[in-house]
């Protein structure tokens, strides 16, 4: 499904217009210590005219036929480019935990790859280090991967999912 730049859409954020919308699909998850997993997930991506994108994503175990085991994990932020080609994102999770994340604009390519810069967690939160996000526009859909360092185990591999932009209100 093509994509169109909204009229209103900031400077600053032109550069991520193709992630503006809804999106939908499966990935898949492990780490040390838990069970590998598949998950469907939707993300979504707003923005109002002023310097920043909100995002909102939730995400539901899957069986291996597809069908919803139960709800995962839900997060919600804003992606703030700047004019230099960098970008913020801060992160809230219903895990316990809340993310700075700091990275770069490919210059040439519809992608982006943040780390964290700060990590905070509630008493309860389990223990979590940090991450690295990659996100890309690939052959019209939304790919990404999710290294995360966690739980005394270095950073590594832990999500990655293809996404389908959806028709609004889809």
């Amino acid at each position: 499904m093509p994509f169109e730049i909204p009229q209103n859409i900031h400077e600053n954020c032109a550069r991520l217009a193709w992630l503006i919308g809804t999106w939908q699909g499966n990935g898949h998850g492990e780490y040390p210590g838990i069970e590998p997993f598949q998950f469907g997930q939707e993300v979504i991506f707003q923005q109002d005219g002023r310097p920043f994108i909100h995002y909102f994503s939730r995400a539901w175990v899957t069986d291996a036929e597809g069908n919803e085991i139960r709800p995962a994990a839900q997060e919600t932020g804003f992606l703030r480019p700047q004019p230099d080609g960098t970008l913020e994102m801060v992160l809230t999770h219903n895990l316990g935990f809340v993310e700075v994340w700091q990275g770069e604009i490919h210059a040439e390519q519809p992608r982006f790859e943040i780390v964290t810069d700060a990590v905070g967690r509630t008493a309860t939160a389990k223990e979590y280090a940090g991450g690295k996000r990659l996100y890309g526009y690939v052959n019209g859909d939304l790919m990404y991967a999710f290294d995360m360092q966690a739980m005394g185990h270095p950073l590594q591999p832990h999500t990655h999912a293809q996404l389908r932009r959806v028709a609004d209100g889809g």
